[in-house]
């Protein structure tokens, strides 16, 4: 029985000294610096525990294998890494590390659709972005829409004009979602906004008209004036006669200068030739352009005209308009 007593006695004796040692080594190992140096680490998605550990100690991060288990599931983060690129600082430990990678602070990398691009700008842009997982190549306008759940089958003016951050290799069409997502957003918030009586009847069509404000005037004091002249063109019935919409349905063909062939040639977009408006945007449209197409300047203006610095003449007569076309055009 004594025996029995002295080994049970040195059993607890030597689980106890382990213990101390195990906890001692444990906060020791939380501790210990495994960065060296300061270096991108990526976290693919689907990389498994033992993928993630072979990557960082290939990239000569001293991690133990087994301590980076254990503080991991004691910690509850090891099966929580997510995927990523992350910015790995000199001097992080065990602990500091497993933090980062569950934490999802991942590297932010970004792309910015400037207001007045077209969406085939606006794929050039995306496909020319290395660090965006490419998968729209291929892929069809109608099809494109659908994925994105949309009543349109044309995506041009869809999507909203902003800067978009994202992971390294997230996908380009999770941009695009973003982008029509918050385009869907400003234009719901703007049109509960509208002002009364408008010659537009639909959300789309507001976004059509913006889309032209956007492309005839950078300077913001005129967007609503040139809204004002549009809205009163299309109410008495008038050609919306603006160059960009011919422009654009010109599509490749357009090289810098519109002949007069040009304005008379009855393609979907002429609204030299077509009543109201064309029959999508043909730009992405700012917020402003947005407002401005939903709140047009009262007046009495029909026409304008460029002065060649950005901004206008109005005119209320076709008179008036004509003496601007030879003071500043011709």
């Amino acid at each position: 029985m004594k025996i029995f007593v002295n080994i049970l006695a040195f059993l607890l004796f030597s689980l106890g000294t382990a213990a101390v040692f195990g906890w001692a080594a444990y906060q020791k190992e939380n501790v210990r610096v495994v960065v060296t140096q300061p270096q991108n680490f990526e976290i693919k998605k689907g990389d498994s525990v033992n993928q993630i550990i072979n990557n960082l100690q290939g990239q000569q991060i001293v991690i133990d294998r087994l301590w980076f288990k254990i503080i991991g599931y004691s910690q509850q983060s090891i099966h929580r890494l997510k995927a990523g690129e992350y910015q790995l600082k000199q001097g992080l430990t065990t602990l500091q590390l497993l933090k980062l990678l569950a934490s999802g602070k991942a590297r932010q990398y970004s792309i910015t659709f400037p207001e007045g691009w077209s969406f085939k700008q606006m794929l050039k842009k995306i496909a020319e972005t290395p660090d965006l997982q490419q998968t729209l190549a291929g892929v069809d306008h109608e099809t494109l829409m659908a994925r994105l759940n949309a009543d349109y089958k044309h995506p041009e003016g869809l999507f909203f004009p902003d800067t978009y951050f994202f992971n390294k290799n997230n996908s380009d069409f999770s941009i695009l979602k973003k982008a029509y997502l918050k385009m869907q957003a400003v234009l719901e918030q703007q049109w509960q906004k509208r002002e009364q009586g408008l010659v537009i009847k639909e959300a789309y069509q507001a976004l059509i008209l913006a889309s032209i404000i956007e492309k005839e005037t950078g300077a913001a004091v005129e967007r609503t004036m040139i809204s004002g002249v549009f809205s009163r063109r299309l109410q008495k019935g008038m050609l919306l006669q603006t160059d960009p919409t011919v422009i654009y349905g010109m599509g490749d063909h357009y090289k810098g200068n519109i002949r007069r062939q040009d304005l008379k040639e009855a393609t979907a977009y002429n609204t030299y030739v077509i009543k109201g408006l064309p029959p999508t945007p043909i730009a992405m449209p700012g917020k402003a352009a947005i407002y401005a197409a939903l709140h047009p300047a009262k007046g009495k203006s029909l026409y304008f005209v460029s002065r060649g610095d950005g901004t206008h003449v109005f005119s209320a007569t076709l008179a008036e308009h004509n003496k601007a076309v030879n003071t500043y055009q011709r």
